[in-house]
């Protein structure tokens, strides 16, 4: 029998996941930050903002943060746990990688 690796084995996955979520809440505070400061700037530079561009301001910045962020972490989430080393190559031999 083969022994369950990477994402496969319920105690690796359930720590990788708890520590991804743990990096996903800092790194919303942090995209709470940016979000923050770009309205500053955005205050700073034009003055008075309607409440639209303050929440559209809101929304793009946070969720581009967080998409940004999310997308990282699964990276470094999958490389981390041995995820990437289970990937079969099935045409390795067909086609040439070194040219």
């Amino acid at each position: 029998m083969t022994r369950r690796q990477a994402l496969d084995d319920p105690q690796i996955a359930a720590t990788a996941w708890a520590r991804f979520r743990r990096i996903m809440a800092w790194m919303a505070v942090g995209g709470l930050l940016c979000v923050g400061l770009a309205l500053l700037f955005l205050h700073w530079w034009t003055g008075h903002m309607p409440i639209h561009m303050v929440i559209a301001t809101i929304l793009g910045v946070w969720l581009t943060f967080m998409l940004g962020t999310g997308l990282m972490a699964l990276t470094f989430l999958s490389s981390g746990t041995g995820h990437d080393e289970q990937v079969i190559d099935r045409v390795k031999d067909e086609v040439p990688i070194d040219d």
